[in-house]
């Protein structure tokens, strides 16, 4: 049945698009990837589609949408910010204003727990400021016999770290803690994190997309160290003998949480680069005595 002529719009989907591309070269280093991904989310229409049908004609409130996004996206706005969802681990989560972009380098921080967990074990693990629970869905998903407690501070991003793992059937649980505070007297076998670590002052922030992100989970102090800090100097008491910690942190923050974690009575184990060849991820082990 054909739709009633008001509610269709006399722009073409591919003068649209290009206008868009146009629109977007001088803000976006990847101008047509936007805004095919804009147009499709906004109108149901991707490459393919235009392809075969150039011609088509775009909905009126479809094209309204679809410049609204344009418009966040001119200015600097990531795209899953956009739209509200971000592929990680292979998995699509819903963000919302309280959970944090997850970054690709996130999956090496998952690589190395997966490394630890053999796969028929059920060990004890807490996510620490699991956000939109990215760390604690991808580990969850691939260590089904695990215990995985995940934990934020924010309230509104353990809502969607919840509804994330529901939509997948994944049985973690969520609790509202800052760090370890609601954690006294309970033992785990690994410890994962990936905190706020960016310095109060970062100059780089301002022309950045981050600027669009909730600050509580970005900065980490003026140091960008004060919660590696917190949770260093506190994870002795929360880890098994033997118990695991993995952190991701700065690029240049390495030699800093080297010293945290030895100043904190454990081990270093090892420091991973990143798909860059930048440090982002160390390990460390609670003395087996």
């Amino acid at each position: 049945m054909s739709l009633p002529r008001w509610e269709v719009t006399d722009s073409r989907a591919s003068a649209v698009l290009a206008d868009a591309i146009r629109q977007l070269q001088s803000t976006s280093d990847s101008a047509r990837r936007d805004a095919e991904v804009l147009l499709h989310a906004a109108c149901e229409i991707d490459q393919s589609s235009v392809i075969r049908d150039p011609d088509q004609l775009i909905h009126h409130n479809a094209l309204a949408a679809f410049h609204h996004y344009l418009d966040r996206r001119k200015l600097g706005e990531p795209i899953a910010c956009i739209l509200g969802h971000k592929e990680f681990w292979s998995i699509d989560l819903k963000l919302n204003k309280a959970t944090l972009t997850p970054r690709p380098e996130t999956e090496i921080l998952v690589e190395t727990v997966l490394d630890q967990i053999p796969c028929d074990t059920n060990s004890k693990i807490v996510d620490l400021g699991t956000g939109c629970g990215a760390v604690a869905i991808a580990l969850a998903s691939e260590r089904v016999h695990a215990q995985i407690t995940a934990t934020d501070i924010s309230s509104v991003a353990l809502f969607q770290a919840a509804e994330n793992a529901a939509a997948l059937g994944l049985q973690i649980c969520f609790l509202q803690s800052d760090w370890f505070s609601k954690l006294q007297g309970t033992q785990f076998d690994l410890i994962v994190s990936n905190p706020p670590y960016i310095r109060t002052d970062d100059p780089a922030l301002e022309a950045g997309t981050a600027r669009f992100e909730p600050a509580e989970a970005l900065f980490g102090g003026m140091d960008g160290l004060d919660c590696l800090r917190t949770i260093c100097w506190e994870a002795k008491n929360h880890l098994n003998p033997g118990g695991f910690l993995a952190l991701e942190h700065g690029y240049d923050q390495k030699d800093a949480v080297a010293i945290l974690i030895k100043e904190a009575g454990l081990e270093l184990n090892s420091q991973i680069d990143d798909y860059a060849g930048l440090p982002r991820v160390t390990t460390a082990l609670r003395p087996e005595t």
